[in-house]
């Protein structure tokens, strides 16, 4: 008979790191599609086979032990080596891949997403594809708990130390306003601020910069509308009620109210965000950059080639980064 009881398996320590990052049994099974009972079993046979408890599962959230803590550093480890080694032999055969987990920011929705899809399923014709489009944050919050592979999103302060970045495209904030309603020859700080401003939810990362940026040029709106989502915003300027602070993509995400609105510079000092390909430092070896090579081209031809024909002025300011 084969002796067990001093095994156990990388499903379990996943689990275990999952268990740790959210704090609750329910939550890891939530994060990691499972059950609260087969969630809570793993993490006993993980114990029982390491001869030691690892968590304190009477508190909430649930405490790491000294001993839990110790193994958590390997534990985390081994689930890095684990995904480097598959990114490893996925170089040299695509198709072999079998799952690839993406997160893309929804400003992609329409236009980069789908095509960016059916290229790399191409390339990998064996890979099952998770897609999740969201807001920044949330993916960024999914890449760190390791339930995305790598993530399209707009950058956040700044790159955590674990993370690999590769640029793809800069944006300026500008000016939406209902067409003709403002004189590009006359005071358009002024002209703006007699119309509402519609602003950006606060939960969301653009919201947050807008806000920030609006304080530091000590300019204070009257908080009347606030949206989470951008055609609900551009509706409103299309109406007449107000105006608002976008990005070119963001226009593009509400294109259908393109004969009311016109794009103006922001009447104050500029502002840009940048987008880029985020994944786990070393987790994937060369497949982040290459997927960063693969969707480069499509943002261009779907994205700034059309807002530059449409917009020229921008061309400085709307571009691809390297």
């Amino acid at each position: 008979m084969v002796d067990t009881a001093n095994k156990f398996s990388l499903w379990a320590i996943e689990i275990f790191v999952a268990s740790v990052e959210e704090g609750s049994i329910s939550a890891a099974a939530k994060r990691l599609n499972s059950s609260n009972s087969t969630v809570s079993q793993q993490l006993t046979n993980l114990e029982t086979a390491l001869g030691s408890e690892l968590l304190d599962r009477s508190t909430r959230p649930m405490k790491l032990k000294p001993t839990g803590q110790l193994f958590l550093h390997r534990a985390r480890a081994i689930l890095s080596e684990v995904m480097q080694a598959k990114s490893e032999l996925a170089q040299f055969d695509h198709s072999q891949m079998v799952r690839l987990r993406l997160g893309v920011i929804d400003d992609f929705d329409a236009d980069v997403t789908p095509t960016l899809m059916k290229a790399l399923a191409k390339r990998m014709k064996n890979c099952q594809f998770l897609l999740q489009s969201g807001q920044s944050y949330a993916l960024a919050d999914e890449l760190h708990s390791r339930t995305l592979d790598m993530v399209i999103s707009a950058d956040l302060e700044r790159a955590a130390d674990w993370m690999e970045v590769h640029p793809l495209i800069t944006e300026p904030f500008v000016v939406a306003a209902p067409k003709g309603a403002i004189d590009p020859n006359g005071n358009v700080r002024q002209q703006l601020f007699d119309f509402p401003f519609i602003r950006h939810s606060s939960r969301a990362v653009m919201g947050q910069q807008i806000e920030t940026h609006l304080t530091r040029q000590r300019i204070r709106l009257p908080n009347q509308f606030e949206f989470n989502n951008y055609h609900a915003i551009l509706s409103m300027v299309a109406d007449r009620t107000g105006w608002t602070i976008t990005t070119p993509m963001g226009f593009l995400r509400a294109r259908r109210f393109a004969d009311d609105i016109e794009l103006l510079p922001l009447p104050f000092e500029p502002m840009s965000r940048s987008i880029s390909l985020n994944a786990r430092k070393d987790a994937m070896v060369k497949m982040p950059q290459q997927v960063a090579t693969a969707v480069r081209p499509i943002i261009q031809e779907q994205v700034i080639a059309p807002m530059l024909i449409q917009e020229p002025w921008l061309r400085d300011s709307f571009h691809l980064l390297d």
